[in-house]
């Protein structure tokens, strides 16, 4: 048998779990979870370390262990459902969450992506963890033998639990919200041991243990006495389902069988060790730490979506519908927000796993069929959170690519009703123009991103011969141009009759911006940068303006916030002005040097913001991580390329971070991207496959033919001029 206790190999060392965990309420650092899962799970586990259970029950400065504990939260905001904690305990009976935590081995405790392990020394016991996609193989040492229990719970919300010979099950309804209201985890523990009856039943809201072994209500929980084997050792096989008990069951005899601990693990490890090594980096004389933070982030690329559908009895793929509540056949895909993973994740994704992309659309097409309207925010159903509907950009951006294994038909049907009708606000929206700032909240943010989804609709319409509709949209992506106001240089909310917001400041948060000011949200139109420096004065206006952003004082003022969020905070913190690199809006932002003809200005401030903001230590990323969506930045800078525009097949060229790098594609062919003196921020020319490159952006059809990028590096700007035709794609043409 394998030594547990002895940590993985290959490219999971360089993973660490716990980055970004070191984050609060008013700070975040990533506001993660050290999931143990695999990739794209369904179902995912974290230690849970305060008797608080919602939204931050871990954080890497805590001494108690309060349970192991099954978790679908894609963020602390979106909160979490489903969820229930597994905790062993000897001794007298104790079931509140205080009363049976204990301290644990903090420097001891072992977190991989597909394995945990926590001595826990109160109680004398190890647990241990690994993973399928729905269930768990759970390993519990007990060198303490007096009175040997495990207590499930406590579940929030209606639930109900059922003890038998070996094994527990029954369900919970917790829930936040998105979620009908016949919505349930269900849930089967079977372990590997006889229990004592005598030391086992349930628990209600108020603590007080009695012998009944089935029980149902709000904050229920239940407990088993163990029959310890001479060894001391249990091992309890976890399965979960949103659609039965039964189904619970069947995903048990599907993904563990008869497995043991070890075999299963290696089975977690070896899936994990195939993902990661879709990149691989050649990683002779490279800094050890760079290594780290990359595979780690590449490790949070590929935590969410996660799975939401499972298999019947005769292997088709079904799922409980979080649209309308009814079980359905296909796929589906939950825990993901299309405006935080529009602009990295995802487009990763149509390079690495198109394949896998495709499924995910698929699912989210089936939630348009069972719902009415495709999603915005799933978790697990619809949260309606943050501005526009982006998966307009989603789905656009993997139809451009090729992608087809999705009902692409029923999906521009979806995407259609966005654009001519179902959007807040959409009779405003097509009678100015615009959002009126006087009639609807975040009206800047949602207007732009509005823009945007229809300028990637008219492309799509374009691809399927919707010509009437490819023209109206294209002409309506223009109308950014209301919103910006010359005399100020910046974005502005603009009100129903026309006039502007006032009193105007632009370095006030909110009101008609979401989650910025001016100075952030004024740079949403990355499908026509050369469109926006015209109407700031040219090229060299906006590189102007541009600089001033990356330098000025990170000042701002909390506007219609009232208080000064996280975001505030860590803009303030990041040492990069008023580049907020800690939120979304600011991403393609020093990119956009470079759509202007300025590379050298996107390769010095990538490139400092990768060595300066990112590493793979509890805090070591520079803002809230949204299910990838920081973290595949961080992948494609180290890789010199970025999609500044998805739903254009191209990548922007950046500052690529390593000597040589081989990206496994999802045709099967390899791309490797090479940089002769990677210590410079700053290359002088780019050949593929040997010839000289003369753009400043890559087709994705090159990419995906694979081949070699070769990057020439140098110590100082190579100041070369570049003509239009060479500048990344941009609606308005020179």
């Amino acid at each position: 048998m394998t030594d547990t206790t002895e940590r993985s190999t290959g490219r999971i060392r360089h993973v660490n779990p716990l980055q970004g965990t070191d984050s609060v309420f008013e700070f975040s650092s990533g506001n993660t979870l050290p999931l143990v899962c695999r990739p794209f799970g369904m179902a995912s586990w974290t230690p849970q370390t305060t008797g608080e259970g919602e939204r931050w029950f871990f954080h890497p400065s805590h001494r108690w262990f309060y349970g192991l504990r099954l978790t679908h939260q894609p963020s602390p905001w979106i909160a979490d459902y489903g969820r229930f904690t597994l905790m062993p305990t000897t001794g007298p009976l104790r079931v509140s969450p205080r009363d049976r935590a204990s301290s644990f081995d903090r420097d001891g405790m072992v977190v991989e992506p597909g394995y945990l392990r926590v001595d826990l020394l109160r109680s004398r016991t190890t647990l241990e963890l690994t993973p399928t996609t729905r269930c768990a193989a759970v390993r519990l040492t007990y060198r303490d033998r007096d009175e040997p229990r495990l207590i499930l719970g406590t579940f929030p919300g209606e639930s109900s639990i059922t003890i038998s010979d070996r094994r527990i099950s029954g369900f919970t309804r917790s829930a936040n919200s998105g979620a009908p209201d016949n919505f349930a985890q269900y849930f089967v523990v079977e372990l590997d041991c006889d229990l004592d009856g005598t030391a086992s039943g349930t628990f209600g809201p108020d603590f007080q243990p009695h012998p009944d072994l089935a029980g149902s209500g709000e904050q229920i929980g239940g407990y088993v006495g163990l029959l310890l084997p001479e060894s001391g050792i249990v091992t309890a096989r976890v399965a979960t389902s949103f659609i039965s008990v039964e189904q619970a069951e069947r995903n048990l005899a599907t993904e563990l069988a008869d497995t043991d601990f070890d075999a299963v693990r290696a089975a977690a490890d070896a899936e994990w060790e195939d993902r990661l090594g879709c990149i691989e980096v050649d990683e002779s004389g490279e800094n050890v730490d760079t290594i780290r933070t990359f595979y780690t982030c590449l490790y949070r690329t590929m935590l969410f979506p996660h799975t939401f559908h499972e298999y019947d009895a005769g292997g088709a793929q079904v799922h409980y519908s979080p649209g309308n509540g009814q079980v359905a056949p296909g796929p589906m895909y939950s825990d993901v927000g299309f405006w935080d993973v529009f602009r990295t994740s995802l487009p990763l994704y149509t390079v690495l796993f198109p394949e896998l992309l495709g499924e995910m659309i698929e699912g989210w097409v089936n939630f348009y069929r069972e719902s009415g309207f495709l999603p915005r925010w799933l978790s697990p159903g619809e949260r309606y959170a943050m501005p526009g509907t982006l998966i307009d950009v989603v789905i656009a951006d993997a139809c451009a690519k090729g992608i087809d294994n999705f009902d692409v038909q029923t999906a521009y049907q979806g995407l259609r009703a966005h654009a001519f009708a179902d959007r807040p606000g959409t009779e405003a929206y097509l009678q100015r123009g615009y959002l009126p700032h006087d009639k609807f909240g975040e009206s800047v943010n949602n207007t732009l991103d509005y823009l945007y989804g229809d300028f990637c609709v008219a492309r799509l319409a374009g691809l399927l011969g919707h010509s009437d509709d490819q023209a109206a949209l294209a002409k309506r992506a223009e109308n950014y141009q209301l919103l910006f106001d010359r005399s100020i240089g910046f974005m502005r909310g603009r009100n129903e009759d026309g006039s502007w917001q006032e009193p105007f400041d632009p370095l006030q948060w909110g009101d008609p911006f979401c989650e910025g000011s001016a100075w952030q949200c004024s740079w949403a139109v990355p499908y026509d940068v050369r469109g926006l420096a015209e109407l700031m004065g040219g090229p060299d206006a906006l590189v102007a303006k541009l600089d001033k952003l990356m330098s000025m004082p990170a000042d701002f003022k909390v506007g219609s916030y009232g208080y000064e969020i996280h975001e505030m905070s860590e803009m303030a913190a990041g040492g990069l002005g008023q580049f907020a690199i800690s939120n979304q809006p600011s991403f393609h932002i020093p990119f956009m040097y470079a759509a202007v003809g300025r590379p050298d200005r996107t390769q010095y401030w990538v490139r400092r913001t990768l060595e300066n903001s990112f590493s793979a230590e509890p805090d070591g990323l520079p803002g809230d991580e949204d299910n990838g969506s920081l973290a595949a930045w961080y992948i494609w800078g180290a890789l010199g390329l970025y999609p500044l525009c998805p739903g254009v097949p191209e990548y922007v060229f950046g500052s690529p971070l390593f000597r040589r790098v081989t990206v496994h594609l999802g045709t099967g062919k390899d791309l490797v991207i090479e940089a002769d003196a990677p210590q410079h921020p700053y290359w002088s020319g780019v050949s593929v496959n040997g010839e000289a490159h003369g753009q400043l952006v890559l087709a994705h059809d090159t990419v995906m033919s694979g081949g070699t990028v070769s990057f020439t590096m140098s110590a100082e700007p190579a100041g070369t001029t570049y003509p239009a035709d060479a500048l990344p794609y941009s609606l308005t043409q020179p």
